[in-house]
């Protein structure tokens, strides 16, 4: 079968739940581990981000069709708790697991289009923005969504530039990218896969071209990075002096550039993006310091959301599956 049309009847097959679960939505992507091989089996969860435009209006239309969904005490509660828990407990997002659809088992993110485009764009949380920024399986497209993860895309590369050496491979980059939504990330302590990165690269290497080959035949026109190939494996050599980093660092959310600010007293207070960055070292150690105190409160907030919601018993199943793969990775 023609690669596209296995694409196509992979999308279809993933678009199945929308069309036979869920209430309609304004955006939705899969994404996960569990795409990087061959089709799901029952022991194996597909996750799915939905935005939508009014989740109290969602989840209450979504509490009538799948009450089965939600834990017993969120379903008494309704959809006002629900919406209340994802925006002040957690990073606005309302995940529930473990679904069962057909001969598979999902979980499903519900966010408010809103606070998707804010997170893509302003990297507040650094939650559903680093998720973007890994290949995922776009199933109900939004045209606002695609524009800001543009530049999501572009935020991703310049920081992933800030924090790799002089010289690199194309791997590499794709590696420091898919790193940036982990720095802090309590689950890798104890509760995901060591070799998590790896794997994600590994497995959709190709994907990963395709979003960011463009981007960096761009800093190649601009003099930012210079390339050659060794065999199938690309080098890649950039600028590392004071004005390419600059001119890097500008391209960051204000949201990380204020943080240089705040921190060593730089230039720029009521214009952020007028920040004026030292050496590529200061850059670096502000974006690793930046990423990993929002990731870390990202995951925090979120984990204790989902254990509220669930009662305990569904997110101690979820972190059970989840602890025993790490293990499993680590033993290895």
């Amino acid at each position: 079968m023609h690669a596209a049309a296995v694409e196509e009847e992979r999308a279809a097959e993933l678009a199945g739940p929308l069309r036979d679960l869920l209430p309609p939505v304004d955006f939705c992507c899969a994404y996960g581990s569990t795409l990087l091989h061959a089709r799901p089996d029952r022991t194996s969860m597909v996750d799915y981000i939905l935005g939508v435009a009014d989740p109290l209006q969602w989840h209450s239309e979504n509490l009538e069709r799948n009450p089965a969904h939600y834990s017993c005490w969120m379903w008494c509660l309704g959809s006002g708790a629900i919406t209340g828990l994802a925006d002040h407990v957690g990073v606005g997002v309302y995940f529930n697991p473990f679904v069962e659809w057909k001969d598979k088992r999902i979980k499903y993110g519900v966010v408010r289009m809103k606070d998707l485009a804010m997170d893509v764009l302003t990297w507040d949380r650094f939650y559903l923005s680093g998720r973007l920024q890994k290949p995922v399986h776009v199933l109900v497209d939004n045209w606002d969504i695609r524009k800001l993860n543009t530049v999501n895309l572009e935020m991703a590369t310049s920081a992933s530039l800030l924090l790799l050496p002089e010289e690199f491979t194309e791997y590499d980059l794709y590696a420091q990218i898919c790193s940036l939504s982990y720095m802090g990330d309590l689950r890798m302590l104890f509760a995901e896969d060591k070799d998590k990165v790896k794997k994600i690269v590994e497995g959709s290497f190709q994907s990963f071209q395709s979003m960011y080959r463009p981007l960096l035949q761009e800093y190649i026109a601009e003099g930012l990075l210079k390339r050659s190939s060794h065999g199938q494996q690309k080098t890649f050599w950039q600028d590392c002096s004071p004005s390419t980093t600059n001119e890097l660092f500008s391209v960051l959310p204000w949201t990380i550039q204020r943080q240089m600010q705040g921190r060593y007293g730089l230039p720029g207070k009521e214009m952020p993006t007028c920040t004026v960055v030292p050496s590529k070292d200061m850059a670096a150690n502000c974006v690793r310091r930046a990423l990993r105190r929002r990731v870390m409160v990202s995951s925090a907030s979120q984990a204790i959301s989902g254990l509220i919601a669930s009662g305990g018993a569904v997110a101690v199943q979820y972190l059970g599956k989840k602890m025993a793969k790490a293990w499993k990775s680590r033993a290895a």
